[in-house]
């Protein structure tokens, strides 16, 4: 495990799911956690309470990544605070499902506003913090619904589509301020984020996963650790899957 002693990290949808488990491992290798929840305040005290031994290294902050204003105002907070912002992991994202044709204006939009939008607004803060020390890891949570589609997702799907091509762009631009942008692209994973789906749907996804198992919250946090590393240094611009393959 790497030690991440001294490294602030900014992760967003921290206190739950695929989040939860990201925050944990990075707590666990010695990093500074500034946890982002958008406003379930029972899962922060809960992690919170579940992480006792950590307490010295956790900040929870609540803020709307899809608001502007909030955004901003959450990374003058990490500014004043901290002496680097070293990792982002933009990990916030919900989920309205509907056939497109039934699909409302406000079902696009609040997936959009929050999975690609707020992707954008926290990776355009962290950056202008990162230039300062001309170091950073972005670490963009994707999906492979990205490229599969999935009827009922169209929503979804553009919006973690669009991520990708955000981080492919970015990562251009910064390459030269020893900034890397990455994604990590988790496929069915056992989390309260599925648990809504009906189990005949669950067993047929099942199916489409070659290991035929959902992974688990831990392995996609292996995964983003990695990404967020010294030894990923030459990485940049690329989709790490953990999907089984999907």
């Amino acid at each position: 495990m790497d030690n991440y002693k001294g490294r602030t990290v900014l992760i967003s949808g921290a206190t739950r799911g695929i989040g939860k488990a990201i925050s944990r491992r990075f707590l666990g290798a010695g990093a500074q956690v500034v946890g982002v929840y958008a406003g379930n305040a029972e899962a922060a005290q809960i992690f919170v309470n579940e992480n006792q031994q950590f307490a010295h290294q956790i900040e929870l902050l609540q803020c709307n990544v899809a608001d502007e204003q909030q955004v901003a105002a959450l990374f003058a907070k990490i500014d004043e605070k901290y002496q680097s912002l070293d990792v982002l992991v933009n990990n916030a994202g919900i989920r309205r499902d509907a056939m497109l044709a039934m699909m409302s204006q406000c079902q696009w939009q609040d997936v959009l506003d929050t999975n690609l939008t707020g992707t954008f607004l926290m990776a355009k803060q962290a950056v202008l913090l990162m230039m300062k020390h001309k170091y950073g890891r972005i670490i963009n949570i994707t999906s492979p619904v990205a490229r599969l589609g999935f009827p009922g997702q169209a929503n979804y799907a553009a919006s973690k589509a669009g991520q990708i091509a955000l981080t492919k762009t970015l990562a251009k631009e910064v390459a030269r301020k020893k900034i890397t942008v990455n994604c990590v692209s988790p496929g069915f994973i056992s989390t309260d984020f599925i648990t809504d789906l009906d189990q005949e749907l669950v067993a047929e996804y099942k199916k489409m996963v070659p290991m035929r198992r959902f992974g688990t919250p831990d392995e996609v946090a292996d995964a983003v650790l990695f990404l967020a590393s010294e030894r990923a240094a030459y990485i940049s611009g690329t989709v790490l899957e953990v999907s089984g393959g999907l």
